[in-house]
């Protein structure tokens, strides 16, 4: 029989398993997929959906509630303004288990867990990281050819002075220094 028998224990005290579920639920919400065992993804996950649906309710005692479980601040309000609009139209089912495998160290069974996200979210993404390369790509082709303009004008880049190993700051290289014993076998 299972009476009274609500969750898994993790082989932690009441205070340590309360503060890892609240690490862990915190780094869902801010990394969006965390890697973990079974148990704990399984425990974390009742919390995570939890707090999704009183992200989705949105009002102030549901802001308090959540504030008062996650650790940061700044994953709460992303939790209320970002992650809750992604499932107004879900009923629950907001994270996912993926089985990764064996840790070598103690064979643990390992697993991803993450949040859900539709395929219009996916290619929202998708399309921000995009423009984001592009922007980068451009900006590095913008530099270029502003060095290429200096190029052109006859400007050169001067030799770093001293920057070798034995130079001095002139360029030119110093005589070698005696290093206390010479190599030299005696008798």
């Amino acid at each position: 029989m299972r009476h009274r028998k609500d969750h898994r224990k993790l082989s932690r005290t009441a205070s340590h398993r309360r503060a890892l579920l609240r690490n862990l639920v915190t780094s869902l919400f801010e990394h969006e997929r965390v890697q973990t065992t079974v148990a704990k993804a399984k425990e974390a996950r009742r919390l995570a959906e939890r707090l999704i649906t009183f992200g989705k309710r949105g009002d102030l005692g549901a802001r308090r509630h959540v504030a008062r479980f996650v650790f940061a601040p700044a994953v709460a309000s992303k939790l209320f303004d970002t992650i809750a609009p992604w499932y107004a139209e879900r009923n629950g089912g907001y994270t996912r288990i993926i089985r990764l495998g064996r840790r070598l160290g103690d064979a643990g069974e390992t697993v991803y867990l993450e949040l859900v996200k539709s395929a219009e979210q996916k290619d929202k993404e998708r399309q921000e990281r995009i423009a984001a390369e592009e922007a980068k790509e451009k900006a590095l082709k913008g530099g270029a050819g502003k060095k290429q303009k200096g190029e052109a004008a006859g400007e050169t880049e001067r030799p770093r002075r001293g920057s070798k190993r034995g130079e001095s700051e002139s360029g030119v290289a110093a005589p070698a220094r005696k290093r206390g014993r010479t190599g030299v076998k005696t008798g």
